[in-house]
């Protein structure tokens, strides 16, 4: 059985669709791969700016909350 030929939506080039492909289903195997790892590199930077953000959000709405003299 023949997999699908589909177009790369980065690079134009044509590749086989096949089950279990990592990255997206409308970029080859090639185009797919830095994009991966620039995910999860990525993610990780994220993730210590929305514990920065967390941490002054949670302190300004505790701040508001409890303010003494209101």
């Amino acid at each position: 059985m023949a997999f699908p030929l589909k177009t790369c939506a980065v690079c134009g080039g044509e590749f086989e669709l096949r089950p279990g492909k990592p990255g997206f289903a409308n970029r080859c195997p090639a185009c797919s791969e830095p994009e991966a790892s620039q995910d999860a590199a990525g993610n990780f930077r994220d993730q210590g700016a929305s514990r920065e953000q967390s941490a002054a959000r949670r302190t300004a709405m505790r701040d508001l909350l409890y303010r003494k003299g209101s």
